[in-house]
C-alpha cells in the first residue's frame, strides 16, 4: 500500500478523499491531454499518432507501476486502455487540425 494512504473514520471521509484524488486526476489529465496535442506537431501521418507500440509501452509501464504500487492491476489496464485510446481520438483531431493548416 502507498504510505501517503490513510484509513478513514467515516464513508463522509472516504468520499471526501475520493474527490481529492479525482480533482488531481483531472488536473493530470488536462496536463498530459496538452502534450499529446503538443505531439501531433510532430506526427507526419495518423500511423504515427495511433503509434501502437507506444500505447503497449505506456499500458506495460503502467502496469508495472500498479505492481508496484499495490493497485489492482486489472483497473489500471482498464483505465489505461481507455485512456489511451480516448488521447489518440484527442490527437488525431489536432493532427487533422494542423494538417488542413
Amino acid at each position: 500500500m502507498n504510505p501517503g494512504i490513510t484509513s478513514c473514520d467515516t464513508l463522509a471521509d472516504v468520499r471526501s478523499a475520493i474527490d481529492q484524488i479525482d480533482f488531481m486526476l483531472v488536473g493530470l489529465l488536462a496536463e498530459r491531454g496538452h502534450y499529446v496535442r503538443e505531439a501531433a506537431r510532430f506526427k507526419r501521418n495518423q500511423a504515427e499518432v495511433a503509434a501502437p507500440d507506444r500505447a503497449k509501452q505506456v499500458i506495460d509501464k503502467a502496469l508495472s507501476h500498479a505492481i508496484d504500487m499495490g493497485a489492482a492491476p486489472e483497473v489500471v489496464e482498464a483505465v489505461y486502455r481507455s485512456m489511451v485510446a480516448a488521447f489518440i481520438q484527442l490527437e488525431t483531431r489536432q493532427h487533422e487540425a494542423l494538417q488542413a493548416g
